[in-house]
C-alpha cells in the first residue's frame, strides 16, 4: 500500500506538469492566432500590392506607347524642320549669292563656281517641284548671268595673258646647234600656270554645265591672233637684224646661233639682197610656224574637249598658214618678175626654201596631220567613196577585154606564146583582180579612220563593202573572182555583217539606261527614297537625251542601198523598242516625280518613227 503523503506528491506534480502543459498548449494557440493573422495580413497584403502592380502596369503601357509616338513625331518634326531648312535654303540662294555673282569670278574661281553649284540646284529643284514658281526664273536668270560672266572671265584670262613669243625666244626654239650631241627642246610657255588652271577649270564647266561651245570659238581667234602675231614679231626682228648687220642665217642651213649670227652667208653674183633677205626670213617662218603651232596644240589639248580639239586647231592656224601661203607666193612671183627681166639666176632663191620643205615636209604634215581624206575627199555621210566606184568600173571595163588582159598578164609570166592556156590566163586574171579588191580593201579601211565617230566609220565601210559585193555580183566580176577565192561573196558578207555590230553597238550608250543596272528594288505602292527617284529620273533623262542626240547625228548619214537601210532601220528599231517598253513596264507603278511627262518624253511609238527616219538627210 502506497502511502498517503508520496501519492499527494504525485498527485500534485502530475497537476504541475499538466498546468505547464495547458500553459505551453495556450501559448502556441496564442502564436497559431497570431502566425493566422500575420497570415492573413500578409496575403491582404500581397493581394493589394498585386492589384497596384496591375493598376501601375495598365498606366504605364499606355504611357510608353505615347511617349515612343512622341518620340517618333519629334523625329519626323526634326526631318521636317531639316526638310524644310533644305527647301528654304533653295528660296534663299538667289539672295545669298548675288554679291559673289555681280562681282564676277575674277580672283576666286572656285568660291564663284561653289555659287554657280548652289544655283544650279536650285534650279533643278524648282523645276522639278515647282516649275511655276517665279523663284525659278529667278535662279535661272542668275545662274545665266554666272555663265556669262564666266565666259567673259575666259575671254579676259586669255586676252589679257595671251602674248605673242618673243622673237628670240622662237630663234632659240628652231635653231639646232651642231656642237651639242642632244638637243635641247626649247618649251615655250603661253600662259602662266595658275592662268592656265583656271582657264582649263572654265572651259571644263562650260562644256559639262554650261552647254556652252561658243568660248571654243573666242579661243581660237585669240589665240590665232597671238600666233599671227608672234610669226609677224619674228619676221620683222630678222628683217631689221638682217638689214643693220648685212648677215644672214637660215635653219635650212644648220648653224649655231646665240643673240647674232655667227658667219656671213657669201653673197651670190646678181642676187636682189631684198628677195634674198625675204628668202632666208621666209624660211625661218616656216620653221616657226611648225614649232608655234606644235606648242599650240598642245596647249589646245588641255582646254579644249577632245571631239573639238581637230576642228578649233584647224581654225586657229588657218591665217597664220595663210599669211605663209601668201607670202610664198609673193616670193615665186617676185621670182617670175625676175625671170621676165632676163635675170634667169632669180629662180636659184627658191631653191633654199624647196630645200627647206622637203627637208620638214613630215614634221610639217605631223603638224597638220595632213592627211587629205580629212578634208577632202572624205564623204561626210558616210556613203560610197569615190575610189571604190572608180576601182569597180575600172574592173568592169577589164571584163570587156578580160582575153587581152589575160593574155598580157600570162605573156609577163613566160616568154613562149604558146606555154600558156585560157585557162592559166583567167587564173592570172583572177588573181589581179583580187589583188586590186584586197588593196581598195585596205585603202578603205585606212580611210575609215579618219571619222571620229566609230559608227559612221563602220557605216562608211558597210556602205563601201556592200557596194563592192553587189557590184561583183550583178557582172561576172564574181565569176572570174571566185577562180582563185572560192569564199569571196561569204567573205564579203561577212565584212558587211561585222560593221553592222559595230554600228548596232553605238546604240548601247542609249539602251544601257533601260537596263536593270542601278534599278532601285521596291515593292508595288511603296514610296521611294530621293535617291532611288533620282536614279529612274536619270535613267529617263540618259536615254532621251541619248536617243535625241543620236537621231539627229545619223540622220544624216545615207545607206544607199535600201533594202540594207531598211534592214539596219528594222533591226535597231526593235532593239530600242523592245528594251524601252520593257523599261516603261517596269516603272509603269513607280511614283517617281511630280512631272512624269518631264521624263516620259517619248512614247514607244513615237521612238520607233524616230528610228525609222534615220539615214535620210530628207527628214
Amino acid at each position: 500500500m502506497i502511502p498517503t503523503e508520496d501519492a499527494s506528491a504525485r498527485k500534485r506534480e502530475i497537476e504541475e506538469k499538466l498546468r505547464q502543459e495547458q500553459e505551453t498548449l495556450s501559448f502556441i494557440r496564442e502564436n497559431l492566432e497570431k502566425s493566422d493573422q500575420l497570415t492573413k495580413g500578409m496575403v491582404s497584403i500581397l493581394s493589394s500590392f498585386e492589384s497596384r502592380l496591375m493598376q501601375l502596369e495598365n498606366s504605364i503601357i499606355p504611357v510608353h506607347k505615347q511617349t515612343e509616338n512622341l518620340q517618333r513625331l519629334q523625329e519626323n518634326v526634326d526631318k521636317t524642320l531639316s526638310c524644310m531648312d533644305h527647301v528654304i535654303s533653295y528660296y534663299h540662294v538667289a539672295k545669298d549669292t548675288d554679291r559673289i555673282i555681280r562681282e564676277g569670278p575674277t580672283g576666286r574661281l572656285d568660291e564663284y563656281l561653289g555659287c554657280i553649284a548652289k544655283i544650279q540646284k536650285a534650279v533643278e529643284y524648282f523645276q522639278d517641284n515647282n516649275p511655276d514658281s517665279p523663284e525659278l526664273n529667278t535662279v535661272k536668270a542668275r545662274f545665266e548671268k554666272g555663265k556669262e560672266l564666266l565666259e567673259a572671265e575666259f575671254r579676259s584670262l586669255l586676252t589679257r595673258y595671251s602674248k605673242p613669243v618673243p622673237p628670240v625666244l622662237i630663234l632659240d626654239a628652231i635653231t639646232v646647234d651642231e656642237e651639242l650631241e642632244v638637243q635641247e627642246d626649247v618649251v615655250l610657255e603661253h600662259l602662266p600656270e595658275a592662268v592656265l588652271q583656271d582657264i582649263i577649270c572654265i572651259a571644263g564647266w562650260l562644256v559639262e554645265y554650261g552647254r556652252n561651245q561658243d568660248f571654243m570659238n573666242v579661243y581660237f581667234q585669240i589665240r590665232s591672233n597671238q600666233l599671227d602675231r608672234s610669226i609677224k614679231g619674228l619676221k620683222d626682228h630678222f628683217r631689221k637684224n638682217s638689214a643693220s648687220s648685212g648677215t644672214l642665217y637660215s635653219p635650212a642651213i644648220q648653224t649655231k646661233r646665240k643673240d647674232t649670227p655667227t658667219k656671213k652667208a657669201p653673197k651670190r653674183p646678181g642676187k636682189d639682197d631684198v628677195l634674198d633677205i625675204e628668202i632666208d626670213s621666209y624660211i625661218h617662218c616656216i620653221s616657226a610656224f611648225v614649232k608655234l603651232a606644235q606648242s599650240e596644240y598642245a596647249l589646245l589639248t588641255e582646254i579644249i574637249p577632245e571631239h573639238h580639239q581637230k576642228k578649233t586647231f584647224d581654225s586657229l592656224i588657218q591665217e597664220a598658214l595663210d599669211n605663209l601661203m601668201l607670202e610664198g607666193d609673193n616670193i615665186v612671183s617676185a621670182a617670175r618678175r625676175a625671170i621676165l627681166r632676163h635675170d634667169y639666176s632669180a629662180v636659184l632663191t627658191i631653191f633654199p626654201i624647196l630645200r627647206h620643205l622637203k627637208m620638214n615636209k613630215s614634221e610639217f604634215d605631223s603638224t597638220l596631220q595632213n592627211d587629205p581624206d580629212k578634208e577632202y575627199n572624205m564623204p561626210k555621210d558616210g556613203t560610197v567613196h569615190e575610189l571604190t566606184s572608180n576601182a569597180i568600173l575600172f574592173l568592169q571595163q577589164l571584163l570587156d577585154f578580160h582575153e587581152t588582159a589575160g593574155a598580157m598578164l600570162a605573156s609577163q609570166e613566160t616568154s613562149s606564146a604558146s606555154s600558156y592556156s585560157s585557162d592559166f590566163s583567167k587564173r592570172l586574171l583572177s588573181t589581179y583582180i583580187c589583188k586590186v579588191l584586197g588593196n581598195l580593201q585596205l585603202n578603205l579601211l585606212s580611210k575609215s579612220k579618219v571619222y571620229e565617230d566609230s559608227a559612221l566609220s563602220a557605216i562608211f565601210l558597210h556602205n563601201n563593202y556592200n557596194y563592192i559585193l553587189k557590184s561583183l555580183e550583178k557582172s561576172e566580176l564574181i565569176q572570174l573572182v571566185t577562180v582563185t577565192q572560192k569564199k569571196a561573196e561569204l567573205s564579203y558578207r561577212e565584212l558587211i555583217e561585222q560593221q553592222i555590230q559595230v554600228y548596232q553597238r553605238s546604240w548601247q550608250k542609249v539602251t544601257e539606261h533601260l537596263t536593270d543596272r542601278n534599278m532601285p528594288v521596291f515593292q508595288p505602292g511603296a514610296k521611294l527614297k530621293d535617291k532611288e527617284r533620282q536614279v529612274i529620273k536619270d535613267k529617263f533623262k540618259g536615254f532621251n537625251d541619248g536617243l535625241e542626240e543620236l537621231c539627229k547625228i545619223q540622220k544624216g548619214w545615207a545607206i544607199p542601198d535600201k533594202e540594207q537601210r531598211d534592214f539596219i532601220r528594222q533591226a535597231q528599231r526593235r532593239v530600242v523598242s523592245d528594251a524601252y517598253r520593257a523599261f516603261l513596264h517596269r516603272c509603269a507603278n513607280i511614283s517617281f516625280t511630280k512631272n512624269p511627262e518631264k521624263y516620259h518624253k517619248y512614247r514607244p511609238e513615237e521612238v520607233e518613227e524616230m528610228i525609222e527616219k534615220l539615214f535620210d538627210t530628207s527628214a
